[in-house]
Order: C-alpha cells, then sequence, then structure tokens
C-alpha cells in the first residue's frame, strides 16, 4: 500500500481548499520614491515600472494603490541637497516629512512606512556620519541624528518607522526618542538582519545612494553568517522592535526560516531591487512566465516564515489577486 498524494492534486477546487499557504494584499508593502519638483514620474532603466515621482505623482500612485486594495507602503526620499550629515532629512519639512504630510491629508488610510536612514542624503552616500580615522561610520554619532530623524517622521505622521542603517542599539534609541516626545504608541519595524548584499545594485540606481568610496559591509552583515544574523534580529528584539526583518529575501530563506523559529515577533522580508530586476528583465526577454514566477517566489516568502513582505512586485501582485 502507498499513499497516493494525486487524490488532493486533480480537483482544482480541492487543491485550493488544502493550499497551506495563500497571499492577500494585506501581505504586502509597497516602496515608493520621492524628489522634488512637480510632474516628475521617471522610470528606473535597471527597475522597469519603478519610477522616481514627485509629490504630486506619489498622491496620484496613492490614489491607483487604495484602488486594488494595496494599503501599505514605504517611503524613500531623494533630495535635491546632500552633504556630509544629510541635514536635509533632519527638519520638518524635508522632502520625506512633506509627502507623508501630503499623503495622509488626502488618504488617510494610507498605512505610510518611513525608511530611516542617510545613504540617500549624504554626499558621500553612506548610511551616517563618517569617522575621519576608520573612513567607516561612526556608530554613536549616527544614532543621535538618527533619533532626530525618526522625530521628524512621527511628528509629520508616520505610521511606522523603519530604520535601515544597520547602527548597533539603533532600536533602543529610537524607542526611546519616539517615547520622550510623545510617541510610545508608534511601532518600529527593524532591519534586524541585513546582509552587504550584491543584490543592492539596482535600487542605488532609483535613491542615488551609492557609496563614493567603499562598501557597506563594516556595518552590515557578512552574507556568509547565519549564527550571527539570528543573534542580530534576537537583539532588536530585546531592544524593542515591533517587527523584525531579513533583507535580502530570496537568497536568504533559510535565515528567515531560522528566525522565524526562533521568535514570535511578526517578521517582514525585503524583495530587494537586484531580486526585483532579475525576475523583470528574464520576463521581458520571454525567458520566464514572469507572472506565474512572480507569484510562486512571493509563495516562497510565506511558506518561509514572512508575515509582511516589502516588494517592487507588490502593486503587480495585488492587480493579479483582484482578477483572481
Amino acid at each position: 500500500m502507498f499513499k497516493r498524494f494525486r487524490r488532493l492534486r486533480i480537483n482544482e477546487t480541492l487543491r485550493n481548499l488544502v493550499q497551506e499557504t495563500v497571499l492577500t494584499p494585506d501581505d504586502f508593502i509597497y516602496p515608493l520614491f520621492v524628489r522634488e519638483g512637480q510632474n516628475i514620474k521617471t522610470e528606473v532603466a535597471s527597475m522597469p515600472g519603478v519610477y522616481q515621482m514627485s509629490i504630486d505623482e506619489i498622491l496620484k500612485e496613492c490614489e491607483y494603490l487604495v484602488s486594488i486594495n494595496l494599503k501599505s507602503i514605504i517611503l524613500f526620499g531623494i533630495p535635491d541637497t546632500k552633504d556630509s550629515v544629510g541635514s536635509e532629512c533632519l527638519c520638518g519639512e524635508s522632502i520625506i516629512a512633506r509627502t507623508i504630510k501630503a499623503i495622509k491629508a488626502k488618504f488617510p488610510q494610507m498605512f505610510v512606512v518611513t525608511d530611516l536612514c542617510f545613504c540617500e542624503y549624504t554626499d558621500h552616500g553612506h548610511c551616517g556620519i563618517l569617522d575621519p580615522k576608520t573612513g567607516s561610520v561612526d556608530n554613536d554619532k549616527t544614532l543621535e541624528i538618527s533619533a532626530q530623524q525618526a522625530v521628524v517622521h512621527a511628528r509629520a505622521g508616520a505610521d511606522m518607522i523603519a530604520p535601515s542603517g544597520m547602527m548597533d542599539g539603533i532600536i533602543t534609541t529610537l524607542r526611546n526618542a519616539l517615547d520622550e516626545n510623545g510617541f510610545k504608541n508608534l511601532p518600529i519595524m527593524a532591519y534586524s538582519t541585513k546582509f552587504a548584499s550584491g543584490y543592492y545594485g539596482p535600487f542605488r540606481d532609483v535613491a542615488e545612494s551609492t557609496p563614493s568610496f567603499g562598501d557597506r559591509r563594516t556595518y552590515q552583515m557578512n552574507p556568509a553568517n547565519r549564527l550571527e544574523a539570528i543573534e542580530e534580529s534576537l537583539e532588536d528584539e530585546k531592544e524593542g522592535a515591533d517587527i523584525l526583518m531579513v533583507k535580502p529575501a530570496l537568497a536568504f530563506l533559510d535565515i528567515v526560516r531560522d528566525i522565524r523559529n526562533q521568535t514570535n515577533l511578526p517578521l517582514c522580508v525585503y524583495n530587494v531591487s537586484g531580486e526585483y530586476a532579475m525576475l523583470k528583465h528574464a520576463g521581458i526577454a520571454g525567458l520566464i512566465d514572469y507572472e506565474r514566477v512572480m507569484m510562486e517566489t512571493m509563495i516562497a516568502f510565506k511558506r518561509a516564515g514572512a508575515n509582511i513582505i516589502i516588494s517592487y512586485h507588490a502593486k503587480e501582485v495585488c492587480e493579479i489577486l483582484r482578477k483572481n
């Protein structure tokens, strides 16, 4: 006697009844990139379908996202002026602050997450204040200005803050700053396990954040380290993070599962620009069934243990889910 697994596969309705992992629009956060100006919607060559947009175009995009039931976005800013410490993002009228206010005024139901970092705002492209002796980021000085940036985002109306710079102690720093300024109920989604990955290449085109020298391996994680990856996320949980994250996603599904097995916190994955670009360009070239592979990839993230998926595919996924 042997088990006939095919009994549960032959009928489509039965296949759907026993499907273990499903996708809904509530699983997704969609990245948006805002820059100064009016009537700007510039497609990024390395990431077809991804745009730099001015605030007025961001509002048009949010209107469409609401119509397909995609309720959550994460904002990245592209300023006109950069300096050594990213001063633009520390003021109440920063490009991010103005965008949050504009979105919340017109679409109060939109859940606005803000990426908190300095790489887009510094003239050197690194994620904080540089230490002149080491040429790397000064962790503790960067914590101080990160707290300032978090309060700016909170006062503008952000629904959740997501610090991506991989500074040690960032969650404790932001939690204290937010609590002291009356934002005890504002959640923090930690970029808790973020690798120094080659998959980020196209993001630096859209965010204009390529380092002017060196790389980020002194503060982002070594992709070879599994145990350290788990420890990074568990430390952010101890410091008070509300949601953990693994970034990138596709090549690190083993880490997603490892962390899922170690914590009860919600877990996010960031399906990054290089992962998106590979599928997109392969689809354009006719090498894969793009929609099928895209949906299969999203299922893989959830099956590995993710509750939330940040993805440049999110809009297309929600369009497909709406049709079905």
